[in-house]
């Protein structure tokens, strides 16, 4: 009778080690150190946030749906220069993005760079709708800063909460940020 007790519980463990070798296999990450092993200082420098990014655009065209991305983020730099890295929610890294005033490069993990003339082309290209980096910057910092066809709510910045729309040019876009404090 106990063995049959035994073997009941110890049943399931094949196909336990199975699945989780399996859900392990199908996660890929590039990251090489998580944000938390960076130093304190690091993460902690006026130029250096971390949070949680949403962005919905528009679609130009009736009853074509609106385009959606959310990601966490880790941004480091300044308009000029910098680095971004976008992490989906199970913690595998999508990309890191390097900026300098010369271009911008895209490491997705797969071996490949992709290079972009600037931050800014490479934001409209993949995100469907032109971010302005140096207006970004400054919202990240509770800073109001003028972008052509943007408005940001930065009521919300002492408790973490950034939210940015643009109206013109079409199509309409929505940001939001949240970051960590």
């Amino acid at each position: 009778m106990q063995s049959a007790v035994f073997f009941r519980r110890v049943s399931w463990l094949p196909a336990f080690i199975f699945a989780t070798f399996f859900i392990a296999s199908c996660a890929s990450s590039v990251r090489t150190t998580a944000p938390n092993d960076r130093k304190s200082t690091e993460l902690s420098a006026p130029n250096a946030w971390t949070g949680r990014i949403s962005l919905q655009v528009q679609s130009p065209s009736e009853g074509v749906p609106a385009q959606s991305f959310a990601a966490s983020f880790e941004i480091n730099g300044q308009p000029e220069r910098g680095d971004l890295t976008l992490i989906d929610p199970l913690g595998s890294v999508l990309g890191v993005v390097r900026w300098t005033p010369d271009e911008a490069v895209l490491d997705s993990g797969n071996g490949r760079l992709q290079r972009y003339a600037s931050m800014e082309a490479f934001l409209a290209q993949t995100t469907g709708a032109a971010i302005p980096l140096t207006a970004l910057f400054s919202w990240l910092r509770g800073q109001s800063a003028d972008a052509a066809g943007w408005t940001a709510d930065l009521s919300r910045h002492a408790e973490g909460r950034v939210t940015a729309r643009r109206i013109q040019p079409a199509p309409q876009a929505d940001l939001r940020l949240v970051l960590d404090r």
